[in-house]
């Protein structure tokens, strides 16, 4: 079960990806040279963004619930990857990286965004935003 669970190229990335590259950026991805290789680098705007799943990296929001079974491992191995992700954020600061969290509950569930609201909000962020932004599932009554 585990072998189909993939670190990169995951549907929301790809979702992302499509959706700047639609609007014209062009980007990096998984860099090694960076700390935590993140999802999508855009250097032209000294820039990252990390597009994270709620369960694997342990947001607090509807899609995490912690495991009933296993769970001294499951804790554990979320704890680490919590862990890992600060550290890859404080390193990115310290290299003068601006950074977007894109949780994986704004894309899907019953709090997700509308995907071009999403995708404006990223460009926004891109060429105005501040050093750090998070975006992650809000209840949205926005209609066409």
């Amino acid at each position: 079960m585990m072998t189909g669970i993939r670190g990169k190229n995951t549907r929301p990335e790809l979702l992302i990806r499509k959706c700047l590259h639609g609007r014209g950026f062009r980007y990096r991805l998984h860099d090694k040279r960076l700390p935590g290789k993140p999802d999508v680098v855009l250097p032209r705007y000294r820039a990252v963004i990390m597009i994270h799943g709620c369960f694997w990296h342990g947001h607090d929001c509807h899609l995490f619930k912690w495991p009933s079974s296993n769970e001294i491992f499951w804790r554990e191995k979320i704890t680490k990857n919590i862990a890992v992700d600060e550290l890859a954020v404080n390193l990115l600061h310290d290299q003068h990286w601006r950074i977007l969290k894109i949780w994986e509950c704004a894309l899907k569930g019953k709090q997700r965004w509308p995907l071009e609201l999403l995708v404006d909000e990223i460009v926004y962020w891109l060429k105005n935003g501040n050093a750090t932004c998070e975006i992650k599932g809000v209840i949205c009554n926005y209609r066409r």
